[in-house]
């Protein structure tokens, strides 16, 4: 059986996969691996607006107190807002049940520290080892000992965070926001209209099973739509547990994540505030972004696929600005995670300060052409000593010189090969993805 905790906690089909016998098991394990550091530990638990989050949340405090540990319920509010709420309350850990902006069938439970980042691996590995509990390793005490719940808003304390984060005035703005029926429906309409903005809302009504349905950053096409109807300035649209953010233009163009890098970016450099003049992204952020943030006198950083790897580059090299294509930014002068909601905010102060619609800010970025290609192959493991594909990639970017280059990685889940390519002329990229895909079809068949 491989690891329980992957790169976003512990995911699956909520009542199979994520039962309520493993939350209740991983609250219990989690109060003793933390009682190490406390002897009481306190915890902050939230959740997105998923039917199964109730149950889940039960289960999972439950097994908290069980194990002689407190905690405060603070109800539905984004994960990013769960990480700011620990620091907020001054407790020992924080856990947010969601799936982020997987279809309502999928729940998670994912820890953050004191300080509001993720585990360590090794405390995660010291849960997961105590799940069994075969030997009877966690105590269950009696009377006075055990845990207790107290429920204090979320909401307001989170409000007022990323308000103080811009001390902006956006009244001039039309803002229209698409909340996915998930944890952003509260909290996002009352944050924008209490910086000042005229504000136009769809997908705010969660029924427990909307959550991330044909809505919010995975299906940005209704706001698009939207933002042309109400005549809105920006289009805002969240993930399930609101750290994502896709922004649409007063047009109705598609503002992703790369481009929102580059806006902010290039701001933070203007004023002096980007840390050692760089931005880090992934391997899958498109070559566009790289070279507007190089004629801006940028460097960019990329890690592995996944929005961990970047944070770990930003804590590591001292960077304050990272992120993905998805829309998972990384402010680390504001919060420990990708914040959707705080994202939204920077970019409308952007807007604010240099008096520029989202269209005129988003030319910064002109997007190369990119061709992706999944090969089904029958062994992903032995890609990587296959010198025949090694030569064909070497061959491919000769070809394409300074103006492409080839991305290919296994799949993490699937017996694929994930071919990109990506450069100034369409038709060569097209050739070039071709061959690589065609030799490893070949080689891995």
């Amino acid at each position: 059986m491989g690891r329980l905790f992957g790169t976003d906690g512990v995911r699956g089909i909520a009542n199979t996969e994520l039962s309520p016998l493993l939350a209740f098991k991983l609250g219990r394990a989690g109060a003793k691996v933390l009682s190490k550091l406390q002897k009481r530990p306190l915890f902050v638990v939230g959740k997105d607006t998923r039917i199964s989050g109730d149950m889940l949340e039960a289960a999972l405090t439950a097994g908290i107190c069980s194990a002689g540990a407190d905690v405060i319920k603070v109800g539905i509010v984004p994960t990013p807002a769960v990480a700011y709420l620990t620091r907020f309350f001054n407790a020992d850990a924080g856990v947010v049940i969601s799936a982020s902006h997987n279809p309502v069938e999928y729940n998670g439970i994912k820890f953050f520290d004191k300080n509001g980042y993720k585990l360590p691996d090794a405390m995660e590995d010291d849960i997961e080892a105590l799940l069994d509990d075969a030997n009877q390793a966690i105590e269950s005490p009696t009377g006075s000992d055990v845990g207790k719940i107290i429920e204090k808003g979320g909401v307001r304390p989170y409000v007022d965070f990323i308000k103080s984060a811009v001390s902006k005035d956006f009244s001039d703005l039309t803002v229209a926001l698409d909340c996915a029926n998930g944890a952003s429906y509260e909290v996002a309409p009352v944050i924008f209209e209490e910086l000042g903005a005229k504000v136009h809302v769809i997908n705010n009504t969660p029924d427990g099973c909307n959550i991330n349905a044909n809505c919010g950053s995975t299906h940005p096409d209704a706001l698009c739509q939207f933002v042309r109807e109400v005549g809105a300035d920006v289009g805002l649209a969240f993930d399930g547990d609101a750290d994502r953010l896709i922004a649409v233009d007063e047009k109705g163009n598609i503002v992703d994540g790369d481009h929102v890098m580059a806006i902010c970016g290039c701001h933070m450099k203007r004023q002096g505030l980007l840390k050692n003049d760089t931005v880090v992204s992934t391997i899958m952020s498109n070559m566009g972004l790289e070279v507007a943030l190089k004629k801006a006198g940028i460097n960019m950083v990329r890690t592995k696929v996944g929005d961990r790897y970047v944070l770990e580059e930003m804590l590591s090299s001292g960077y304050n600005l990272g992120g993905e294509q998805s829309g998972h930014i990384i402010f680390l002068d504001h919060n420990t995670t990708g914040d959707g909601i705080l994202t939204a905010v920077n970019l409308l102060k952007v807007m604010v300060d240099e008096q520029k619609g989202l269209s005129d800010l988003s030319s910064i970025m002109t997007v190369y052409p990119q061709v992706l290609i999944n090969v089904r192959v029958a062994d992903k493991s032995k890609y990587d000593n296959n010198e025949r594909i090694k030569n064909t990639i070497d061959e491919g970017e000769a070809l394409l010189g300074d103006s492409g280059r080839i991305v290919v990685r296994p799949s993490g889940t699937e017996p694929l090969i994930r071919v990109m390519v990506e450069g100034e002329q369409e038709d060569l990229i097209n050739k070039v993805a071709d061959n690589v895909a065609k030799v490893i079809e070949e080689e891995l068949k």
